[in-house]
């Protein structure tokens, strides 16, 4: 199995790019950011290779990266997302906003990649929502509630039932479930004491810095 290629870059197109090691030239399937990123052809360039083997061809697929190509893979395990789905995914975000949607469980922003409808946009949210802290590439972590003592975890629940309410009014005011979770939290972690009101100001203003 191909897990790496280092050569010269032959040619790219729209979807690939053919990668000539020592005289060999290898077509390699990326996302668009991936082949936007690029240097020019006839220079040096590296890239993670995932490798799939079927009765009737090996496709080869690449990344700038291991944790771009842990993301494909996470992705594949998502009944109705196959490889060409998942690049679309990747083309369209960077593993850590893809992580920051998931967790936002913003099935709209799979919804506006092109391939993806409501069904399968939510099953991604739905099936990656407990999988995507385990990845290291992203500082947006789930709440958890401490199991220390009965009341501890009730604060935690109630600071989370917060939080909520203030994304909830964000999306409201117009801003994407996604820019709304991000902003909620960033401020919440800033305080633990606020209430619904002073979340929302504070989130506010987190969206106003971004």
């Amino acid at each position: 199995m191909i897990g790496k290629l280092c050569g010269r870059i032959d040619e790219i197109s729209e979807d690939s790019v053919i990668l000539d090691v020592l005289g060999v030239g290898y077509l390699v399937f990326c996302s668009s950011r991936t082949l936007a990123a690029l240097p020019a052809v006839g220079e040096a360039a590296q890239l993670i290779i995932e490798t799939h083997v079927r009765e009737d061809h090996i496709h080869l697929y690449g990344f700038p990266d291991s944790v771009e190509r842990g993301w494909f893979r996470l992705l594949a395990t998502v009944q109705g997302v196959g490889n060409k789905t998942a690049l679309a995914i990747l083309s369209a975000y960077a593993p850590q906003q893809m992580a920051q949607a998931i967790l936002a469980r913003d099935a709209a922003a799979f919804r506006a990649i092109s391939g993806i409808g409501p069904k399968l946009a939510e099953r991604i949210v739905t099936e990656l929502k407990d999988k995507v802290t385990k990845l290291p590439v992203t500082s947006y972590q789930l709440p958890v509630a401490s199991k220390k003592n009965v009341k501890e975890s009730l604060t935690t629940d109630n600071r989370q039932l917060i939080t909520d309410d203030a994304i909830s009014a964000l999306v409201n005011l117009g801003y994407s479930r996604t820019e709304a979770y991000a902003a909620a939290l960033k401020a919440s972690q800033k305080t633990e004491k606020a209430g619904l009101d002073e979340l929302i100001k504070l989130s506010l203003k987190e969206l106003v810095r971004a």
